[in-house]
């Protein structure tokens, strides 16, 4: 089944804004999936597309600098998260 371009940017804006209202807290791909009611291999792919447009950044690591074996957590790169704050700024006035 493939998913319209339309429908696959709403799905972005969805992570995006979740990520912005969580930060400066990573999640991992399970957590994101769930609050989106996505399958978590679709998620993934979509976080990866969005890594790779530099809108997100992957966390390897544990908070001790251990590496994850299987998992990533996921949070807002800098820029985009000063377009998301400069954004709701706007909005507020």
């Amino acid at each position: 089944m493939k998913i319209s371009t339309k429908k696959k940017e709403k799905i972005f804006e969805q992570i995006l804004a979740l990520l912005y209202s969580i930060t400066p807290k990573p999640l991992f791909t399970l957590h994101i999936a769930q609050e989106i009611a996505r399958d978590e291999e679709f998620i993934k792919k979509l976080l990866l597309e969005l890594k790779n447009k530099n809108l997100v950044v992957e966390i390897k690591k544990n908070p001790n600098g251990i590496p994850y074996i299987r998992r990533s957590r996921w949070k807002l790169s800098d820029p985009t998260y000063q377009i998301y704050k400069h954004h709701q700024n706007i909005k507020s006035f």
